[in-house]
C-alpha cells in the first residue's frame, strides 16, 4: 500500500522558517498599519476623505455612463444623489483603505518572486477599488429601486462578493504566482511504496 514518507528535517525546517518568516512580516506590518495609519494618518484623516470622495465620484461617472440621473451632492463631496435625492454616503470604513492593506500586507508577507510582487499588488489594489466603485454604484441602484433590500446588500452581499474576489486574488498568488522557479524552489517531498 502506498504511503507518504515522513518528510525530511530539511524541508521540516524550510517550512518552519517560511512560516516563521510569514509571521514577523505580518506582525511587522500590522505594528508599521497601527503606528502609521492609525496614528498618524487615520487622525489627520485627509487620505480617508480623498478616498471617499474620489469613490463617490468615481460611481457617480459609472452610473452616469450607464444612464442613471446620479451625481455628487454639492455640498458633500461623499454623497451621491440619484435623480436629486441622497443615495449612498461613502464613508471611511467604505473607502476601501482597510482591505488595500490586507491584501497588500499578506502578498508582501507571503514568500515569492519580488517582480512578481511589484506588478500583483498594484493590480490587485486596481481590482479592489474597482470592485469598491461597483459596489457603490449598485448600493445607489438599489436604494433607488429596491430600497427594502439595501441593509442586507450592503452588509452582506456586497460584503461577501468583495472580500471572495479578495479571497480568490490571495489564493492565485499564493497556489500560482508565488511560485519560484524550479532552480529557487523548496526541497521536494519524497513519496514512497510500501
Amino acid at each position: 500500500m502506498p504511503g507518504f514518507m515522513p518528510t525530511s528535517p530539511a524541508i521540516r525546517d524550510y517550512g518552519s522558517r517560511q512560516l516563521l518568516r510569514f509571521l514577523l512580516l505580518t506582525g511587522g506590518m500590522y505594528l508599521l498599519w497601527f503606528f502609521g495609519y492609525e496614528q498618524w494618518l487615520a487622525l489627520d484623516g485627509r487620505l480617508d476623505l480623498a478616498l471617499c470622495a474620489n469613490i463617490a465620484q468615481t460611481s457617480a461617472r459609472l452610473l452616469q455612463t450607464a444612464g442613471f440621473d446620479a451625481v455628487v451632492a454639492p455640498n458633500n463631496a461623499y454623497l451621491l444623489l440619484m435623480s436629486g435625492h441622497p443615495s449612498v454616503i461613502v464613508g471611511i470604513p467604505c473607502n476601501g483603505l482597510v482591505l488595500y492593506a490586507l491584501f497588500g500586507g499578506f502578498v508582501l508577507a507571503f514568500p515569492g518572486p519580488w517582480r512578481r510582487k511589484l506588478w500583483f499588488i498594484p493590480a490587485g489594489m486596481v481590482l479592489i477599488w474597482v470592485l469598491n466603485i461597483l459596489r457603490v454604484a449598485a448600493l445607489a441602484i438599489n436604494h433607488s429601486y429596491a430600497y427594502q433590500s439595501v441593509y442586507f446588500n450592503h452588509h452582506y452581499t456586497y460584503t461577501f462578493v468583495v472580500y471572495g474576489c479578495i479571497f480568490g486574488l490571495w489564493m492565485l498568488w499564493a497556489k500560482r504566482l508565488a511560485v519560484y522557479d524550479r532552480q529557487h524552489s523548496a526541497p521536494s517531498t519524497t513519496f514512497a511504496g510500501a
